[in-house]
């Protein structure tokens, strides 16, 4: 059995991919951004986002959106919806990529926690979120 891509990759999967990317290369920076955001705001205003259109930004995706989003597509984000809720920063890495009409959920574990991830790198969250979305434009090619 093959296992390869067995078709050309298309332009909706492209951003996936370019996303994939870019938190592999990115991880312990989006690790400290997401506990400095945690620090500043708890859960409040909902799960980080990076929204790709019209340019890569940082978003907050409130829950009351996602659940409105998952009503809208039968019942299909479940998962998702139940990886949100059991979410622990302290040791864990959420976000959701937001494409053209698509989702994709960035979930990781990085080496070190993400609150000696902030500790490390060392930068305020605007300085981080700054650096991170200009690291996204380059990378990400829409």
């Amino acid at each position: 059995m093959f296992f390869g891509h067995t078709q050309p990759e298309s332009a909706d999967n492209k951003w996936r991919h370019q996303l994939d990317s870019f938190v592999k290369a990115h991880k312990q920076e989006l690790a400290a951004l997401s506990w400095g955001l945690w620090l500043e705001n708890g859960s409040d205003q909902g799960t980080v986002g990076i929204d790709l259109q019209p340019r890569p930004h940082f978003v907050y995706c409130p829950k009351e959106a996602v659940d409105k989003l998952n009503s809208s597509v039968d019942n299909r984000l479940q998962e998702i919806i139940g990886i949100v809720e059991h979410y622990n920063p302290e040791v864990e890495v959420l976000m959701i990529g937001i494409g053209k009409e698509q989702i994709k959920l960035i979930h990781f574990q990085p080496e070190t926690s993400p609150p000696v991830c902030y500790e490390q790198v060392g930068k305020d969250v605007n300085t981080l979120l700054e650096q991170l979305e200009e690291e996204l434009s380059k990378q990400l090619v829409m």
